[in-house]
């Protein structure tokens, strides 16, 4: 006696799988909030005459960056994520301290930003997209879409989605920091991070789903050519 068929997976319809499978964003509000308190707190002890704002700007953003890890770490998340944001406000905070430059604490955030954009670019050109990289790790399908031909498009399709969100921090804040607009670049920060991760993230998905023929079943289920 056989036991039941087993069920063909169910293709995605309707909403957008990848926002669950990215985390929304959530991460890249807790990334812009330390920059925030930095230019409060730079403006705050500036205008009340503390000989040394940056220095109590930086104590201020780094505070609030430790209290921002220790809640995510609470909640579970990856220690590295947790750390990656935590060493990224130290080192600004540092910087800035050193040089003696406000604008110097988002100087890190910017190489950070050139460095992304490097790095998607040359995953593009070599057809092993980051998206698909990330998505596949939190499917559980690390390397898996890579076998499947029409993923690997529509996955190359939407990075180009990503390479923009890089392009566009990074063309406004060096414009910003080579101006020495302190203020406009804790403004940048807030409306350059968590809104254009929203938009990338709405726009993954048709441009994956364009790639997709009818019936394919998501990313959540590769398909693979048999041998």
């Amino acid at each position: 006696m056989t036991g039941p068929a087993p069920q063909e997976p169910r293709p995605d319809r309707g909403g957008n799988p990848l926002t669950e499978l990215l985390g929304g964003p959530g991460q890249a509000i807790d990334a812009s909030v330390p920059g925030v308190v930095f230019v409060a707190a730079w403006l705050a002890t500036d205008a009340l005459g503390w000989s040394q704002p940056i220095l109590a700007g930086g104590v201020a953003a780094v505070v609030v960056a430790g209290a921002v890890a220790l809640w995510r770490w609470r909640r579970g998340e990856r220690p590295r994520a947790v750390a990656v944001g935590l060493l990224l406000a130290v080192g600004a905070a540092l910087l800035a301290v050193y040089t003696g430059r406000a604008e110097d604490f988002f100087l890190p955030r910017i190489v950070a930003n050139a460095g992304s954009l490097a790095a998607w670019l040359v995953s593009i050109a070599i057809r092993w997209p980051l998206l698909g990289l990330v998505v596949g790790a939190l499917t559980g399908h690390p390397t898996r879409w890579r076998r499947d031909p029409d993923l690997v498009r529509g996955y190359c399709r939407a990075s180009w989605v990503w390479v923009a969100q890089y392009a566009v921090r990074v063309v406004v804040f060096t414009g910003l920091w080579v101006a020495d607009q302190v203020v406009a670049l804790g403004i940048a920060q807030v409306v350059l991070t968590w809104p254009l991760v929203v938009v990338c993230v709405a726009a993954s998905w048709p441009l994956v789903r364009s790639a997709l023929p009818a019936g394919h079943p998501g990313p959540r289920h590769p398909v693979v050519p048999g041998p």
